[in-house]
């Protein structure tokens, strides 16, 4: 049987993120959890949580901590069998203290991008909404403009991924994230990546993954 991994990657809008995510979860048979894909989940199902969280996304606000962590800790949980990888949860300091109380992380992933490069990247976002879907118009354009490939539905680009909204988000980002990262750091477990294009930045995370995931042949992707 495969020793469980778990881990987490952060970095701030237009990292790259979700990309390496998918990646490492297919390379390595992780479960990948998005926060925001439960986010959107849990509003189409009317859940408590997600009449919550509708609250907050309808009036482009932060999903408050003890909201985030009521929607997150319990899927864990029904994950305690499974490795993963989180992607977009612990934002916060909050958020990751409650996380260690239910579990330790093996491996927490930094992205560092400048800021010229996300400003080019998320100039050029484009999203479908109700999935989530992302596209970008200079590496990952739709094959229909302005539709999105599966549904044909509208895409739409976020007032927050303008360049004018753009530098408060990356302060607000970093101000949250340094303590987060400083936890990790204080664990032993948080590695930093720098770079401009995902594609160079991948080899080397998945170089340091190769030697931190364990029997990962054994180890399945499966969908609760």
């Amino acid at each position: 049987m495969a020793k469980l991994f778990r881990a987490a990657i952060m970095g701030p809008p237009g990292s790259g993120k979700g990309t390496i995510s998918k990646r490492i979860a297919e390379s390595f048979g992780l479960q990948y959890l998005s926060s925001g894909h439960y986010l959107r989940e849990s509003i189409a199902a009317n859940t408590e949580a997600g009449l919550m969280v509708k609250n907050y996304v309808e009036r482009s606000m932060l999903v408050p901590d003890h909201v985030m962590t009521r929607l997150m800790l319990p899927r864990l949980e029904q994950l305690s069998g499974h490795s993963w990888l989180l992607d977009g949860f612990p934002r916060t300091l909050t958020q990751a203290q409650a996380l260690n109380n239910l579990c330790q992380l093996d491996l927490v992933i930094s992205l560092n991008i400048p800021y010229e490069t996300l400003r080019e990247r998320l100039s050029d976002r484009w999203i479908h909404p109700a999935s989530g879907r992302v596209y970008n118009m200079g590496f990952n354009p739709p094959r229909v403009q302005g539709k999105d490939d599966i549904t044909g539905e509208p895409l739409i680009q976020h007032d927050d991924d303008k360049p004018e909204a753009l530098m408060a988000r990356l302060r607000h980002y970093k101000d949250v994230a340094k303590p987060v990262i400083d936890l990790y750091k204080s664990q032993g477990i948080l590695h930093s990546f720098s770079g401009t294009e995902t594609d160079r930045i991948w080899p080397y995370i998945n170089s340091l993954l190769s030697t931190k995931v364990q029997s990962t042949s054994a180890c399945q992707t499966q969908t609760p």
